[in-house]
């Protein structure tokens, strides 16, 4: 298991819209995804021990930005075959289990994480109205370990701050976490 960080923000960089299955049987595209301030977009995945750290918070997290017009997409891009723990059963299991209130889909071809340039998981990335790219940082302090509470909430705080200003913070802290599991 690698832990790899994404590179820093390129700011005003337009999200690449994409057409992916939900484990709510919908396609998703950027479109319906879309809130009416902006888009997270997270690649994530279920057996990752950065994402289970953060995961009942980032729901959380995800319910308080809808509230301010930024909705979220989860994108699960790793090989499912040699990772069987991310396939779209288990996607539909973790979705139910912790109340996802965003859509879970999945890239089987890997091509929307080679889009978005996407390395590991968690990868946010955290986009204005105009799906020009405002964030790309971390979710908090959190590593394989949940952070203690009250730490500061870098990515509620970014996107909230997308949603009153259409602009991200100058200064970001890179997320860190597995890298994707790329097919061979």
């Amino acid at each position: 298991m690698v832990s790899l960080n994404p590179p820093v923000c390129n700011f005003g960089w337009k999200a690449p819209d994409f057409k992916l299955s939900g484990v709510d049987g919908k396609d998703w595209s950027l479109a319906t995804a879309m809130g009416s301030k902006g888009l997270l977009v997270m690649f994530i995945c279920n057996h990752c021990p950065y994402v289970k750290a953060i995961r009942p918070r980032l729901v959380v997290a995800v319910r308080e930005l809808q509230v301010l017009g930024i909705n979220a997409i989860a994108i699960q891009s790793n090989d499912v075959v040699n990772y069987p723990d991310d396939n779209f059963q288990r996607m539909q299991e973790v979705s139910a289990e912790f109340g996802f209130t965003f859509p879970y889909v999945l890239d089987e071809t890997q091509q929307v994480a080679r889009a978005y340039d996407a390395v590991c998981t968690p990868d946010f990335f955290g986009f204005n109205h105009k799906l020009e790219l405002q964030y790309r940082g971390r979710f908090d302090e959190s590593r394989k370990e949940a952070a203690p509470e009250g730490v500061r909430r870098d990515l509620y705080k970014a996107m909230k701050q997308v949603a009153q200003t259409g602009h991200g913070p100058l200064e970001q802290i890179a997320s860190i976490g597995c890298s994707i599991k790329w097919k061979v």
